[in-house]
């Protein structure tokens, strides 16, 4: 018995475009009713949802047997809290604000076994090796990580076929409303040098071989991208999924006309 099939790894070898969702509000029981709406992966928020370590397991858990597949996004991309989210039950990462090779190549390390890494011995006690029950779980494990890095700054920008061109690296993400605050247009992410920027980053991602990704809660910006040549993208969240239909529903109800403003960001 081999590690878990990373389905998501194993799409994106094929070509098979990935249509993912933000799940940020921190609740498992609302990452299994998500997990029931037909997108292919949803990506657990620990940087800016409100997660903890218990939490993204129990998420994580929500989503194990469904067929929508749990990515996570750490804080930071930090050795220590990645071992934890590998033992349970981890596959697919996305690591926030990547701007060198160096650090790309410290997280393909973190993410595997040794001699290839540093990830500790001890998945026999989480979810990953289903608690110690898959007897080639530490001999299968390496080869069913998907580790995806954000490149949202300049620094990253700069650095892309460098980072790009790391070996266990599998995909680039973009982070348009970050790269575009970097790059001094705070809360214009569809300006026309944020989106020069994440072409010549798509452009040099599938020269290195490597999956495409990114995230937008503008549909006719996520049109754009797609066409772009994006292989996996988010189009929304749960939190604004939440906003817009309860909001919808009672002006609806109310006879009320328009919509509701938001702020920046996603």
């Amino acid at each position: 018995m081999a590690a878990p099939k990373n389905t998501f790894k194993a799409a994106l070898r094929e070509g098979r475009f990935q249509l993912g969702l933000w799940a940020a509000l921190g609740s498992a029981y609302a990452a299994e009713i998500l997990s029931g709406s037909g997108y292919d992966w949803l990506l657990i928020d620990g940087e800016h949802g409100p997660n903890d370590m218990p939490l993204i397991s129990a998420q994580i858990g929500a989503l194990h047997r469904s067929s929508t597949h749990a990515m996570v996004r750490p804080p930071m991309g930090e050795a220590w809290i990645l071992k934890q989210l590998l033992d349970q039950g981890a596959q697919t990462f996305l690591i926030p604000m990547v701007e060198s090779a160096a650090e790309a190549e410290a997280l393909v390390r973190a993410v595997r076994y040794p001699p290839h890494g540093i990830r500790g011995v001890g998945a026999g006690l989480g979810r990953a090796s289903d608690f110690n029950r898959t007897p080639d779980y530490l001999t299968t494990a390496n080869d069913e990580i998907c580790l995806i890095v954000q490149v949202e700054s300049r620094a990253g920008l700069a650095a892309i076929d460098e980072i790009a061109a790391v070996e266990g690296v599998d995909g680039i993400f973009i982070g348009p409303s970050d790269l575009a605050a970097d790059m001094g247009l705070l809360g214009n992410p569809g300006a026309p040098e944020v989106l020069a920027a994440i072409t010549h980053i798509f452009a040099r991602t599938k020269a290195h071989g490597k999956a495409r990704g990114i995230m937008t809660v503008s549909l006719p910006q996520a049109a754009v991208y797609r066409d772009l040549g994006a292989d996996f993208m988010a189009i929304g969240t749960d939190v604004n999924c939440l906003v817009s239909a309860a909001g919808a529903l009672r002006r609806t109800f109310l006879g009320e006309e328009g919509t509701e403003k938001r702020g920046g960001g996603y």
